[in-house]
């Protein structure tokens, strides 16, 4: 594949990121956006049927994903670099998914700041901000091989 051709769809999938955010914000099941824009401090957490709430969350953390990955693909090339961030992805949504679900049954509202990261980190695409500066070091500090390729390990 051209550079060029990499490059223009690498810009693409960046305005499907911003997409998402923008223009299919309204179409996602999140109580919680409101709550965070108004007086958060002073009111509890809504009602959520939790149900939803994170079938949208998993909905909306998919697709990032599937377009984050696709990225860092066409940024690097590399396989192994994929499988790490097919792996980290995963891990993230696990780990990530059940932090905000303790967080909201049991009302935990003095860690508010907490519950708004880690649904940021669920909703929003930035573990790609995080891993392509990340492979770029790597791929800065680790020497080519005879065959001009990297060896990740």
């Amino acid at each position: 594949m051209r550079k060029s051709v990499r490059i223009l769809l690498i810009v693409v999938l960046f305005l499907m990121l911003i997409l998402i955010r923008a223009v299919l914000q309204p179409y996602f099941y999140d109580p919680l956006l409101d709550y965070f824009k108004h007086d958060y401090l002073n009111a509890s957490i809504p009602e959520l049927d939790f149900s939803a709430y994170f079938l949208n969350i998993f909905y909306r953390y998919f697709l990032n994903t599937i377009i984050s990955l696709t990225i860092i693909y066409l940024v690097f090339k590399d396989v192994k670099a994929l499988y790490f961030s097919v792996k980290f992805y995963l891990l993230a949504f696990v780990v990530l998914s059940l932090m905000l679900f303790v967080l909201l049954k049991f009302n935990v509202t003095q860690n508010y700041l907490l519950t708004f990261y880690v649904r940021r980190f669920l909703i929003q695409p930035m573990f790609v901000f995080i891993l392509l500066p990340a492979f770029y070091y790597q791929k800065l500090k680790i020497p080519k091989t005879e065959d001009g390729s990297r060896k990740f390990e």
